[in-house]
């Protein structure tokens, strides 16, 4: 056996991790291991390679369950707890690792994330806390194309959140770390551009401002402004040429070729636990120890070897990164090199050392731009039009002058050079000022790209392999075949007769959006919250990747966790019309008797009467949108009092197929003559797990049943997918049937706000 070769089938055997629908139980582990066990005792070579897949697989699965653990055994009761606090932002978000239980060690130490409440003393990542804990498994919002919280809390390893009811603190001590960012933070307390300097030099992002990270976004540079391989590497060289220097003035009896090797692995590692040991530094520092062991045994690897070697090595020590989309976006990276410098590389031509720098960087960027371009449209939904010329100014400005200049200013900032260390943070703040100055002179570059786009954004990959190849000579055929292949979905319409109704999973609000033939309407627009809303985090983003044009929206009522997204909708489709019960300057009226068509579709609107005086939730919209066979029934937040109202004037007319449920499922809603005069069929609630309501109410819930409706839900199903055409209707939940996963299970107890 070959080292690639275990390495491929290590890959391949924790891979599947990122698909399985759920985790087998400890047993079944148990018979793969000790199978593996037998066919890895046997000569043949296959054999032994099919005993490594499945020892390679169990230990997946069991990284895998021990990252459960927690979540099944820590939430449902009041626990005391012994926390080591890794990181906090000093008024009610802290981070830590619950190093005892119950007085019994825990190991490894489960990562938890506690909210809401302040500290009884300053606190610093190093401290040690005596807590009572409240422990609640993670849980988030799971829409299509979203952002997936509960796979990045199992991939950084934080299973579960909570709360403190009491904290005492047994260690006040600060980690060496802290104490060293907590005095780097006061030095650059005057710099412009300090949070800037401290994401570069030690990986502190939080401290970033919404104005920044949109021009990073904007300019496609965000890769620079973190701690990653870049970083990592630069210190190693740096490593390696100080011992090298040093070698110059020794004997030649005491100069072994190792050291300048050995030393810069060392460099990389004290940078990486100096940056706090996030998950692209520790990678890095483990792919330099794989790149620098062939080169210590005299063994020669091809550069695929290498990576494959890499990317093992991360997996084995860590299976759980394979969920982390970093891990990928790196890796990904690094292939896009390989493949680009060896399927295409840079003919030699005469010129100047600055012209040749130059035409080397257009061809790398160039490179990068296209390869990467199926990662940029999966991950981000979008790319950065101004990216090329950005990266030409600051990928060798950040590289050769900022770094550089960081980690000089922070290796004397354990010196007594006070001076010089002032005269290198100015001139690190100056380059900044230059950087950003050119950065925002640039347009707006981002463009979103939506998901028919997904198979066409490897056609750079192809149309290399293509033209290298010369298939386009000999197969003209198969080369125009992939092509439409690839851009099937841009011409492929869905059925005429057919409309969607979305209910996004936006927490406790309400958003959904009615869909047909690429135009949509919107019924609420969910939360807002300081310095955000549902509609910029998740409703604007939804739309642009789903491919649709909002002609309208429908506000119901006026409460922030309906109407929170309405003017970033506003901005982002001022032509959009806006019906809602307000009386509101630019808004259509929604009163009873109301109706009109669109797409196909009639909207009928059944609450609130013309001139009611009624506020809050009894003045919700209520709207029925019918395509003549099924329909569904938006009912906002009215309360019980209003249903028996509507009921009384309108009940003839409110027979629906489907049934938003009322105000979350508050039991002051949802009234027995409502569900049975409504008649559905299915009922979707809109709410988030632990919400301080504990809503959707469980007596509301049986009521629905009792009734005869299917009962769904957002915290149990995520985004909610209702499909309606000639032959009928059908109701898809995002996290137990379009996009099933074991990280996206319900974790902790059944019941809500447990």
């Amino acid at each position: 056996m070959h080292l690639p070769g275990i390495a491929l089938c290590l890959l391949t055997a924790i891979t599947p991790l990122l698909w399985l629908p759920k985790l087998p139980d400890l047993n079944s582990i148990f018979i793969m291991i000790f199978v593996g066990c037998l066919a890895g005792v046997c000569r043949n070579r296959c054999s032994g390679y099919i005993g490594l897949w499945l020892l390679f697989m169990a230990w997946g699965m069991l990284a895998a369950k021990e990252a459960l653990w927690p979540t099944e055994h820590l939430p449902g009761r009041v626990r005391q707890a012994e926390v080591r606090l890794t990181g906090t932002d000093n008024v009610t978000t802290h981070r830590g690792v619950i190093e005892r239980l119950n007085g019994k060690a825990l190991y490894p130490a489960p990562g938890i994330m506690l909210y809401g409440e302040y500290l009884p003393q300053p606190a610093c990542a190093g401290q040690l806390w005596e807590m009572t804990l409240r422990v609640r498994p993670v849980h988030g919002q799971l829409n299509d194309g979203g952002f997936d919280t509960q796979r990045y809390a199992l991939a950084t390893h934080k299973p579960v959140t909570g709360r403190f009811t009491r904290a005492n603190v047994l260690d006040a001590r600060c980690s060496l770390r802290a104490q060293y960012l907590a005095s780097l933070d006061a030095t650059l307390e005057k710099a412009r551009w300090r949070a800037v300097l401290l994401a570069l030099g030690m990986g502190e992002r939080r401290a970033l401002d919404a104005p920044v990270k949109a021009i990073m976004r904007q300019t496609g540079t965000a890769h620079l402004m973190a701690i990653s391989g870049l970083h990592i590497a630069l210190a190693a060289t740096l490593g390696w040429l100080l011992a090298r220097g040093i070698q110059f003035l020794l004997p030649g009896r005491w100069i072994d070729w190792r050291a300048p090797l050995l030393t810069g692995l060392l460099c990389a590692a004290g940078y990486a636990w100096l940056t706090g040991l996030q998950p692209p530094a520790l990678r890095t520092v483990v792919s330099l120890a794989v790149l620098a062991a062939p080169r210590l045994s005299g063994r020669q690897w091809s550069a695929w070897h290498v990576w494959l070697c890499c990317l093992a090595a991360i997996l084995f020590i860590d299976p759980l990164a394979v969920l982390s989309e970093s891990l990928w976006l790196s890796a990904f990276a690094v292939a896009a090199l390989i493949f680009w410098y060896q399927w295409l590389p840079l003919p030699a031509f005469r010129g100047g050392r600055l012209l040749r720098s130059m035409i080397s960087l257009i061809h790398l960027q160039t490179g990068m731009m296209l390869l990467l371009l199926p990662l940029q449209v999966a991950l981000f939904h979008g790319i950065s039009l101004t990216s090329l010329v950005a990266n030409l100014l600051a990928v060798p400005l950040v590289t050769f002058v900022c770094v550089p200049l960081i980690l000089a200013g922070m290796l004397l900032h354990l010196t007594a050079f006070n001076g010089l260390e002032a005269w290198i943070w100015t001139r690190a703040d100056d380059t900044l000022t230059a950087l950003f100055g050119f950065l925002t002179a640039l347009p707006d570059g981002w463009y979103s790209i939506d998901r028919r786009w997904q198979w066409l954004a490897f056609a750079p990959w192809l149309m290399i392999v293509i033209w290298r190849l010369r298939i386009w000579k000999t197969s003209p055929f198969v080369c125009a075949a992939a092509v439409l292949l690839m851009a099937q979905p841009l011409w492929k319409s869905t059925p005429k007769d057919r409309w969607s109704v979305y209910m996004l999973d936006v927490g406790q609000g309400l958003a959904m959006v009615v869909a047909r033939q690429g135009k949509a309407i919107l019924y609420d627009t969910g939360l807002a919250w300081p310095g955000g809303d549902s509609a910029q985090q998740l409703i604007v983003p939804w739309l642009r990747w789903h491919h649709l044009q909002p002609e309208g929206i429908i506000l119901s009522h006026d409460h922030l966790d309906h109407r929170g997204g309405l003017e970033t909708l506003r901005q982002a489709w001022p032509a959009a019309w806006i019906r809602s019960p307000l009386d509101e300057a630019g808004h259509l009226p929604c009163f009873r008797g109301q109706r009109w068509q669109w797409q196909g579709l009639t909207f009928s609107v059944h609450w609130p009467l013309p001139g009611s005086t009624l506020q809050g939730n009894n003045r919700s919209c209520v709207v029925k949108v019918d395509d003549g066979k099924n329909s569904i029934l938006l009912t906002g937040d009215i309360e019980a009092s209003t249903e028996q109202s509507m009921l009384s004037h309108y009940w003839q007319h409110l027979r629906a197929t489907v049934v938003q449920v009322p105000h979350h499922g508050s039991s002051t809603s949802s009234s027995l003559p409502l569900l049975q005069r409504a008649g559905g069929h299915a009922a979707l609630a809109s709410a988030s797990r632990f919400n301080a309501w504990r809503l959707p109410s469980e007596k509301i819930v049986r009521r629905y049943q009792q009734q005869g409706y299917k009962w769904f839900d957002t915290p149990h199903q995520g985004q909610i997918s209702l499909h309606f055409s000639a032959e009928g209707w059908e109701i898809l939940g995002l996290r137990d049937q379009l996009f099933p996963r074991w990280y996206h299970q319900w974790f902790g107890v059944p019941g809500y706000n447990r």
